[in-house]
């Protein structure tokens, strides 16, 4: 999938920008090695545009969001690296003020009235059905947002989208009848599934020896983090009623029920409690935090963590890693306690031994044999394999295709329909597929396709169009960067 993904970097770029919105809720991912100093720094002009720190981290968060979801729990920011997601955040906010630079030539503006409507589409500043400034500017907070910061992204995206719409394309009956055509076109096929299940290898000691040898920066142990700890339990506040009517009237609207109905004093009780002892012993562990920073009180236990390990949530955790030496991290909150960590000592991962790494390196070293003698076999059957025939296979047909898992057989289509051979090998994760196209035919037209060819057809024709304005664009408008990216 990564490589895929580092394949389609420029569709990926532009279909973002088109499709993304001013954002709440993502909130800002961490920089890592990159540091362009105080808010407000610009890192590159575009035309007359200057693009703020603030701008480029508004877009590299969504983009981080949005490869966070398609990747799923394996995604992380060492993936992130990999994936260039900064350069590719770069290349996109500069694209976006060569558009909006384009705007401005053409007279284009945004007022407040265009702001405002924007504003009341958004669930999360309404209160009691209206839109309301309290919640608003409390949930931009919660963001890590200011209204200016974030209307004027709003303001970009507004304007971006008036520019798009000039651009809207509404392709012609004939282009969509032709292209069904061709989308849904059906072949009479053969195919033999090769399983690298099936292929035996015999793994000599010398020759593993020899790849951990060439490949042991690959089997590295974990970082670990030395830390000194101080748990503070929860600490009641021993709340009045007044204490506890009090917090109810001014944050009421926080006690709900699933279906959004709010709570009574009485049934909010148990919890305005807590959040009342929560307050009370942030306040205590505070003061304790203090103290230990001034060398008066101690931290009272040792331990150590692989980074995989560490026992708190993901946010507390990156706290800790981001962290320097010595550095003494503010009470966070976890399992109804406060908790206060000192980043003692960062441990540098090491290549582990191959005594350590033998298992990992047998598995990956078999995988590799057995994935090579599976493409010898493939290409020696290629020619005069005998399998089985399967007609009428169009890209929609991966139940036709037995043998295979359904996202097996969906790639396995995709590839096939996209090859121009009328025989080959399509590789799959364990598995080869070879293939002999005995016929193919136009598929009858069917009207009822006519949406999803469509939207194929406006996607194909937008990703060229805008693709050329840029390239226009890069010419009509001077870009000044301070950042080098990377190739």
């Amino acid at each position: 999938m990564i490589t895929w993904m580092q394949r389609h970097k420029r569709w990926l770029v532009i279909t973002i920008w088109i499709s993304t919105i001013a954002f709440v809720g993502a909130g800002f991912v961490g920089w890592g090695s990159y540091d362009y100093g105080k808010q407000g720094a610009v890192v590159a002009v575009v035309g007359d545009r200057e693009v703020s720190i603030e701008e480029y981290q508004q877009e590299y968060s969504k983009i981080y969001e949005q490869y966070a979801k398609m990747f799923g729990p394996m995604f992380s920011k060492e993936l992130a690296e990999q994936l260039k997601l900064k350069d590719m955040a770069y290349k996109q906010v500069l694209q976006r003020n060569l558009i909006l630079s384009y705007a401005d030539s053409l007279g284009l503006d945004v007022t407040n009235d265009d702001i405002v409507k924007e504003l009341l589409k958004y669930n999360d500043f309404l209160k009691d059905g209206k839109f309301d400034k309290d919640t608003y500017v409390k949930v931009l907070a919660q963001n890590k947002l200011t209204p200016k910061v974030f209307e004027d992204s709003l303001g970009r995206d507004i304007l971006l989208q008036k520019v798009i719409v000039l651009f809207e394309l509404n392709p012609s009956s004939a282009e969509v009848e032709n292209l069904s055509k061709l989308l849904f076109i059906e072949d009479d096929i053969s195919i033999k599934i090769l399983n690298s299940s099936d292929i035996k290898v015999d793994v000599k000691d010398d020759e593993l020896k020899k790849y951990w040898e060439e490949n042991k920066n690959s089997y590295m142990s974990e970082v670990s983090y030395d830390l000194e700890v101080k748990e503070i339990p929860l600490i009641s506040a021993n709340s009045t009623e007044e204490n506890i009517k009090e917090q109810y009237e001014k944050f009421k609207t926080d006690y709900k029920f699933p279906d959004g109905k709010i709570k009574s004093l009485e049934e909010s009780k148990e919890q305005i409690i807590k959040n009342l002892d929560e307050k009370f012993t942030k306040t205590e562990a505070l003061k304790i935090y203090l103290k230990i920073k001034k060398d008066e009180e101690k931290l009272e236990t040792k331990v150590s963590y692989i980074e995989s390990k560490l026992p708190f949530s993901n946010e507390n955790s990156t706290k800790i890693l981001e962290s320097k030496e010595g550095e003494i991290i503010k009470p966070f909150f976890e399992n109804n306690k406060y908790f206060i960590v000192k980043l003692s000592k960062k441990n540098a991962s090491q290549p582990l031994s191959f005594e350590q790494a033998q298992a990992t390196v047998a598995k990956d070293y078999g995988k590799i044999m057995k994935d090579k003698k599976l493409d010898e076999l493939a290409n020696t059957q290629l020619k005069d394999f005998s399998g089985v025939n399967i007609s009428g296979v169009t890209r929609e047909s991966a139940n036709k295709i037995t043998g295979l898992e359904q996202k097996e057989a969906t790639k396995f289509l995709n590839e096939l329909f996209s090859s121009t051979s009328k025989e080959g090998i399509v590789k799959l994760d364990g598995k080869v597929v070879l293939y002999k196209i005995n016929n193919s035919k136009f598929a009858e037209y069917n009207k009822a396709k006519d949406d999803i060819v469509k939207s194929n057809l406006i996607q194909l024709q937008e990703e060229e169009l805008m693709t050329n304005l840029i390239k226009k664009l890069e010419n009509s408008f001077k870009i000044q960067s301070s950042i080098q990216e990377k190739e």
